[in-house]
């Protein structure tokens, strides 16, 4: 004990590193996928950070213990990495008594769990921008019919494409939020209370649907859907225009009024830092042993398995002359599979079969459509929610997998060959 407490800070700095290191995949998985985003994020921990009398560690051990149980029963990487980041505030916030809420907000921001939950919401937003778009513009041109994100003129068909109401610009539009916060509180020499933070970033997201609103239009009527360079100028126009200028007015009027507080070096425990080591070395360790997905356990015997394979671990896909059924883990949801492979999605609907509700896209690529049904399975039940068949593993324990069916679409409804 005599060295421990004289070399705490050291030996804390080293524990994160030798945490980081045990979870080397699990961070260079991360790295890969959002190394501007994750650097970003901490980095602003050190030029926005001030001291604070919010309980921050009750904060902060309160997430990591949630994400942890989670990680620990589900083996979800993206949210141990969250975890390890948010490990590294609090020991950033033991050595020096500050902290940072923009920050944290940027940190949850560029987690994977974000990713997902966006994803599960852009293809609804993106179908109710463009039904908006319609009822406005066919005041002013002549617009056949509008089918999902497909937009019939003077019989030609344009299509917006997924990059409109896209993760990135979503999460640029916050990036310049989180700038602009940070140096308005260096300008003021004050800074923002976590409501000020809260609601500017709502006013954010706003912009955002605003901003990819009038995309849509300006694509639409400059007939410009392609990936291309006025494509892509048109965006950067929007952005600036719908997203950045009204920011920078709008933040005149957010003034920041706190003080940075007087903080005692006492207040900060060491106990609440510990417990979490021993929480994230605990599912650190249960994240490298194996999981079982259990994919084909109890599966409907009309899939015949014997004539599929493995593509990956969480991937089995059956293929017939009629049918391409993929049966994978929840967490690969179709539409994002569909349109990181040029598919593009023109309708998304939930529909009852058999009086079960399960979803139904309508995609195409290369001029071809097709149909593609799907839903999540559990105990031979249909269901349609993630959260909810994510609940039942985790209390449960129960196998779930997703099943996805594909087949070729014709104008006289009949789904042949695929």
């Amino acid at each position: 004990m005599k060295f421990l407490f004289p070399n705490i800070r050291p030996l804390l700095i080293l524990g994160v590193i030798l945490l980081l290191l045990l979870n080397y995949n699990i961070v260079a998985f991360g790295l890969e996928s959002d190394l501007f985003g994750i650097i970003f994020s901490v980095g602003l921990f050190c030029i926005g950070g001030r001291k604070t009398n919010f309980k921050v560690n009750y904060l902060l051990v309160g997430l990591i213990l949630i994400l942890e149980f989670v990680s620990f029963r589900l083996h979800t990487k993206s949210l141990h990495l969250l975890s390890l980041l948010l490990l590294v505030c609090l020991v950033y916030y033991y050595l020096t008594t500050k902290f940072s809420f923009i920050s944290l907000i940027c940190i949850l921001l560029f987690s994977t769990i974000f990713n997902k939950f966006f994803e599960h919401l852009t293809t609804e937003i993106k179908q109710a921008l463009c039904e908006n778009v319609y009822l406005v513009l066919k005041n002013f041109i002549a617009i056949d019919k509008i089918e999902g994100v497909n937009f019939y003129i003077n019989g030609a068909k344009i299509s917006i494409d997924t990059a409109c109401m896209g993760l990135s610009m979503f999460k640029t539009g916050l990036l310049t939020g989180a700038i602009l916060l940070t140096l308005e509180e260096k300008k003021q020499k004050h800074h923002f209370s976590v409501l000020q933070i809260v609601l500017f970033c709502l006013i954010i997201m706003m912009l955002n649907i605003i901003s990819n609103y009038f995309r849509i239009i300006t694509l639409i009527l400059l007939h410009c859907t392609e990936e291309n360079i006025l494509h892509h100028t048109i965006g950067l126009i929007c952005f600036v225009l719908y997203q950045v200028l009204p920011m920078l007015f709008i933040i005149r009027y957010f003034k920041p009024q706190k003080e940075e507080a007087v903080v005692a070096e006492a207040r900060n425990k060491i106990a609440p830092i510990l417990f979490s080591f021993a929480v994230l070395i605990a599912t650190s360790i249960e994240m490298k042993s194996k999981l079982n997905l259990d994919l084909l356990t109890d599966l409907d015997p009309k899939y015949d398995i014997g004539k599929g394979e493995w593509v990956n671990d969480e991937v089995f896909k059956i293929q017939s002359p009629e049918k391409l059924t993929y049966i994978k883990t929840p967490s690969h949801k179709p539409l994002i599979c569909w349109t990181g492979n040029g598919y593009k999605i023109t309708e998304s609907k939930a529909i009852f079969v058999e009086k079960e509700k399960i979803w139904f896209n309508k995609m195409e690529k290369n001029n071809i459509e097709y149909i593609s049904l799907w839903w999540y399975e559990c105990d031979r039940k249909k269901y349609t929610s993630f959260i909810e068949v994510m609940l039942m593993k985790l209390i449960y324990g129960k196998p779930i997998r997703l099943i996805n069916e594909t087949t070729l679409f014709h104008a006289n409804n009949k789904n042949k060959a695929f």
